[in-house]
């Protein structure tokens, strides 16, 4: 959005059957939409030829669409830089006038910068400049590059990007002379390899993964001058070895949040851009771990730090150290800072996320009214309020200035063939949050089997009042099952102590918790069938379904487990010991939350899926499974999925209907 408030950027594709996403602008005192650049002109009926390097950053980002998946602006929003085919395009989003920029080829992650001079972008492992203007008589130039193969300037680093959502590595001074980056020497980091056994000719990919346990990259900051200067950040790395984030407000030095290897601790430090000399400007410390909110630190117009931190059980909003949000409000993200403080919180209510204003006398109010889970953006007197509900489908996105919606921005999704009819419950003494799916055309008396449907784990929920988080599970509720879908402790939404109960201990609270949500659904609806219980997940919720078939037969008769980890020091240092601590200290936590010793207690069907190609949940955590699994003479099923990573938007259908195949079989269900 631009810095006013009078134009909104936004990607949206044609259709709801066309993947690849056009850049349109909104501008917000007409209340009229520009398309301003087509993938599919550009590429003149092309195929878009993703490079690794963007492979890479989109597996990070989570990223399934096609066509223009991101793009940087400068602060008025006047000009947008882009990436195709691993070229460089900008665009001028008033006239829309699209040119492709000078540039080293492939280019990942261009940003303009606020004078509107240069695009700064990566390429290989360089970070690199080029004139926004075509005939400027500048021209493409290298700003940092090493020899070292293992050094890379610009870009984010494993963990950065998949645990601490920092998917970028470099960022504009205001006056546009020069930028801080990050370099990253991945040459302590552990490396693993990646083959593709449906293509024995070719190489298996190495990768620098930094495993529990085990060293990380090392990364440093610093400042780079278009007039070829540069000033190396200092800090106390041994303190603080991670760099959460980075930000360079208008008329203010560069600052960096640092992290310490346990989580326990971090810092807000200035930078003197000159020396390259830090100051802390805030620090704190938990027992357990400090959770990383988007949008923070932060600096207030007049000049104050907007940070969050965990406080009488609720995150909260600190404005120059000082609680501004009573207890109850537990901080999401933070959208804008500016004269007043736009963010989404939850506020008792777990199922549902709203946006709030925080004035710059210490009022708060919430902007939106709608049920459901609500986000967006704000600049100026501009809010964009995006909603999702059960009321609709999809997303809906209305532009406010005040109290009064002067535009809205129409979504061209499909509308599904299934209609989620979900029941939401507060299950046992804990009040678990879960939802109930019911067939669609389910006569009550009728006894249907049951199948949990759980991710459960830390940072991430399921059960929220937004309709299509529940065409999956509906589907599988339409092929016969009752299905249940709960947020045990661990998840967010509902508190510190509830948040981070799991902390040295995931196998226990949070299969309990599912016991229990399955328990107390039953007592609701008499007709779910106790003795035909499954579970199915994928990533934690994958561990979590191996862990229940194995941990309670009693209680699961069958299982599908997607891409799990099943040994903990299989997994990435910032997630794992954020949660179970560091392994040399804690060997007995890691033995207790892994599976592989499980192994010879399973006696239910299994069913193992992954990924072959899966950099994040490498495919050894099945494979070390089903060793252990065929050393105890258990049988199981395990399906490999050629060429997948973590995700499998091109095999999702297909997967499905074989894990409805598998399920029915092994709950007796097929005639």
């Amino acid at each position: 959005m631009a810095n006013d408030g009078s134009r909104v950027a936004f990607l949206r594709s044609p259709a709801g059957d066309d993947p690849n996403t056009c850049l349109w602008v909104l501008d917000v005192e007409a209340g009229t939409e520009r398309l301003i650049a087509d993938p599919r002109e550009l590429l003149r009926g092309g195929a878009d030829q993703l490079p690794p390097e963007e492979r890479a950053r989109r597996e990070r980002a989570r990223e399934t669409a096609e066509g223009i998946v991101q793009y940087a602006t400068d602060p008025a929003l006047k000009v947008a830089a882009f990436v195709l085919g691993g070229r460089l395009y900008s665009v001028d989003l008033d006239g829309g006038q699209v040119r492709e920029l000078h540039s080293a080829s492939p280019v990942v992650d261009p940003r303009p910068d606020p004078t509107l001079q240069w695009v700064g972008y990566t390429s290989g492992r360089s970070l690199r400049v080029t004139p926004l203007d075509v005939d400027y008589p500048g021209e493409d130039r290298v700003i940092a590059e090493e020899v070292d193969p293992d050094v890379s300037w610009g870009t984010a680093e494993f963990v950065a990007a998949e645990e601490m959502d920092r998917l970028r590595g470099h960022w504009w001074a205001p006056d546009g002379t020069a930028i801080a980056a990050a370099r990253v020497d991945v040459g302590p980091v552990t490396r693993w390899y990646i083959a593709d056994p449906a293509h024995p000719d070719r190489t298996p990919v190495q990768i620098a993964y930094p495993q529990a346990g085990t060293n990380n990259a090392i990364v440093t900051l610093h400042v780079l001058g278009l007039d070829g200067s540069r000033v190396d950040v200092q800090w106390d790395r041994d303190r603080f070895p991670y760099l959460v984030d980075v930000t360079w407000p208008p008329e203010r030095v560069p600052a960096a949040l640092v992290q310490s290897r346990d989580q326990r601790r971090w810092a807000v430090l200035e930078v003197d851009r000159a020396t390259g000399a830090t100051r802390s400007v805030w620090e704190d410390r938990d027992d357990r771990w400090l959770t990383i909110v988007p949008g923070v630190p932060a600096w207030t117009d007049d000049g104050r730090l907007v940070m969050t931190a965990d406080r009488e059980d609720s995150r909260a909003l600190l404005v120059d150290g000082e609680v501004a949000t009573p207890p109850g409000i537990h901080v999401h993200h933070v959208l804008h800072v500016g004269s007043e403080v736009v963010f989404a919180a939850w506020d008792g209510d777990p199922l549902q996320l709203h946006m709030w204003r925080l004035s710059p006398e210490g009022k708060l109010d919430r902007i939106d009214d709608a049920p459901g889970i609500q986000g967006g953006a704000a600049a100026g007197p501009t809010v964009v309020v995006t909603s999702a509900s059960m009321e609709h489908h999809g997303v809906r996105t209305v532009v406010r200035r005040g109290e009064n919606q002067v535009a809205s921005i129409e979504s061209l999704e499909e509308e599904p063939i299934i209609e989620p009819k979900v029941s939401f419950l507060s299950a046992g003494d804990r009040e678990i949050r879960t939802a109930v799916l019911l067939p669609a055309d389910h006569q009550p008396g009728r006894a249907l089997p049951v199948l949990l449907d759980p991710y459960g784990g830390p940072h991430f929920q399921r059960v929220v009042m937004a309709r299509n988080e529940f065409l999956e599970p509906q589907w599988f509720a339409d092929q016969g099952f009752a299905v249940i879908v709960a947020d045990g402790r661990g998840t967010p939404g509902r508190g510190v102590a509830w948040e981070k109960s799991v902390y040295l201990n995931f196998a226990e609270p949070v299969l309990e918790d599912q016991i229990d949500a399955l328990h107390r659904a039953a007592e609701r609806y008499p007709e779910l069938d106790l003795s035909r219980v499954a579970i199915r997940g994928w990533s934690f919720g994958g561990y979590l379904a191996a862990l229940a078939v194995m941990r309670r037969p009693d209680v699961f008769r069958a299982a599908v487990a997607g891409a799990p980890v099943t040994d903990m020091q299989l997994y990435d240092t910032h997630y794992t010991e954020r949660y179970l601590g560091h392994p040399d200290e804690h060997p007995d936590v890691y033995r207790r939350n892994s599976i592989l010793d499980d192994a010879p207690r399973l006696e239910r069907p299994l069913l193992l899926i992954h990924g072959l190609a899966d950099d994040n949940v490498v495919v050894a955590n099945t494979l070390r499974l089903s060793r252990a699994l065929l050393e105890a003479g258990r049988p199981h099923r395990v399906l490999p999925l050629a060429g997948v990573t973590h995700m499998t938007p091109a095999v999702t259908e297909h997967l499905l209907l074989l894990q409805l195949d598998f399920l029915q079989e092994a709950l007796g269900l097929k005639a």
